[in-house]
């Protein structure tokens, strides 16, 4: 028999009827990786680790941060939405998760924005007016932020094609600008059939997430080599490879893809009044903070110019005062590296149901219940050195450590947590590994705030790098009706440069009409 949660051996699980329109393995012949001699030595082990990873309560901030990249805070948010529009499996718990029949995924494998369009007015015609346009709830304010629309909703709970999409108060208003994005394309191109339009916000859409986001996670040599002649190559692939249609990688949405969760900082600024935590504190369920799946609440208008360079920021505090809110900054991304926030070790019970409550001890548990194999092991069969156990550093990536900030090679961060950290010598969960991989792999990244200059910033390495941004790519060329596949030469009529700043204008009515008749 085969180990829970990984497919027989032998069986290809990409060519498996049990994984056809599924989850399969990019790397189906590595063994699964495992952490002590038992069951309860490998939950005793990687809990250890995921209390490494997971650094105390920091208070929110709104001055400089040693830990923020050069990377603006949407992209965070960015890359949750595109996670859900790409994967989405209702029902699966970590219980569920043993059994690979339970990872089906019902969200279809593709950069279509269901996650935005549901199932379409014909099934879900109570999301659409007459003219096909989007319905708004709400009308949403907030000091010194764009006002707005709250999602549609019913007793709370928003009308929308992927509820998670309501996890919280960024990306849920992420997702009413997609509404505003489809609703203004609407209004450009009078006359185009709603398949037209669709099809017209989609590939805007692809397009950022291929010449914008990508960039920003994954380093460009990388990049670099998966293109012929300047333009992706589905042939430069080499790692992702399927037979009849994409399936979504374990390898890829286990571990690679939460790179996202290292990103999250512990609140954010959101217009001039609100300065939140990302979830309220352990012991304090009532405390204001930007958790979801309800109305939204008075005043939380986004300023979007605080989180995505839509007009030019400063990046630090007022200098007569102190006082970041009076500048209105730009706030970024921390960085990819070994380290989650303290608010991230105790998730609230309506983001994480079933136990252990720590974000990072569940993805490594994840990992291990769908028998991942270890990223030393995914590196070797990728031709390429792996890290050193002494060069996989739990702890944050900033440039000049304070104590505190570091807690030491993976090896000694788990033994100091109570764990045996000889099981992870040579044998490092995928997910870390991507993560510490990325920091040590720093680029300087020009920064969009007034006055310019570079900050030191992590980004996705040959590991990490090259899974991601395979199944980005072969998820967009294994689709027929991707601008990838249908017309690769596409691009938008404002022009190349079109990035996500200038889909956010768009669809707050800022930016340029894009009209295509």
């Amino acid at each position: 028999m085969a180990a829970h949660g990984t497919p027989p051996r032998g069986i290809d699980a990409t060519r498996s009827p049990l994984f056809e329109g599924r989850f399969g393995r990019m790397f189906r012949n590595l063994a699964p990786a495992t952490f002590g001699a038992n069951d309860q030595d490998n939950r005793r082990n990687l809990k250890a680790l995921g209390a490494a990873m997971s650094a105390d309560i920091d208070e929110p901030k709104d001055g400089l941060d040693a830990e923020e990249s050069g990377i603006p805070a949407l992209y965070t948010y960015f890359g949750q939405f595109v996670d859900h529009d790409i994967t989405f499996d209702p029902v699966s718990t970590l219980r569920k998760s043993l059994d690979p029949d339970g990872l089906v995924d019902f969200r279809t494998p593709s950069f279509n924005l269901d996650n935005v369009y549901g199932r379409g007015p014909a099934d879900q015609p109570y999301m659409y007016t007459k003219e096909g346009r989007f319905r708004h709830g709400d009308a949403m304010t907030g000091a010194g932020g764009q006002s707005g629309h709250d999602l549609p909703r019913f007793a709370g709970r928003a009308i929308i094609g992927d509820p998670r999409n309501d996890e919280n108060s960024l990306v849920s208003q992420l997702q009413g600008l997609m509404l505003n994005v489809h609703n203004r394309m609407v209004d450009d191109n009078p006359g185009l059939g709603f398949e037209a339009l669709q099809q017209l916000v989609r590939f805007h859409y692809q397009y950022v997430v291929v010449n914008d986001f990508l960039s920003r996670i994954v380093s460009q040599p990388i990049l670099d080599a998966l293109k012929t002649d300047g333009r992706f190559d589905q042939k430069r692939l080499r790692y992702f490879h399927w037979r009849n249609l994409p399936f979504m990688p374990v390898e890829f949405s286990v571990a690679a893809y939460r790179l996202g969760h290292s990103m999250v900082r512990p609140g954010y600024r959101l217009n001039d009044d609100k300065l939140l935590p990302i979830f309220p504190r352990a012991g304090k369920p009532h405390e204001e903070a930007l958790t979801g799946f309800q109305t939204m609440k008075p005043g939380r208008a986004l300023d979007w110019g605080r989180f995505i360079d839509i007009d030019k920021r400063a990046g630090g505090s007022d200098p007569e005062t102190g006082d970041p809110a009076n500048v209105r900054r730009l706030q970024f991304a921390y960085r990819i590296d070994t380290s989650l926030v303290g608010f991230l070790h105790d998730l609230p019970k309506a983001v994480a149901g079933d136990p252990p409550a720590s974000l990072g001890e569940r993805n490594l548990l994840r990992g291990w219940l769908l028998g991942l194999p270890s990223g030393q092991s995914v590196a070797r069969a990728m031709a390429i050195e792996p890290l050193a156990d002494a060069d996989i550093i739990i702890g944050k990536a900033v440039d000049a450590p304070e104590d505190g900030d570091v807690v030491g090679p993976i090896i000694d961060a788990v033994t100091a947590k109570g764990g045996d950290g000889k099981a992870f010598a040579d044998n490092c969960p995928l997910w870390t590994y991507v993560l510490a991989e990325a920091a040590t792999n720093k680029t300087n990244m020009a920064i969009p705030i007034t006055g310019g200059g570079t900050r030191s910033t992590p980004q996705l390495g040959p590991v990490g790098g090259h899974i991601v941004a395979e199944v980005f790519l072969g998820l967009l060329f294994g689709d027929g009706m991707s601008y990838l596949s249908l017309d690769p030469l596409w691009k938008p009529v404002s022009g190349a440069g079109f990035r996500l700043k200038d889909l956010v204008s768009y669809g707050l009515g800022m930016g340029p009409s894009l009209h295509y008749r």
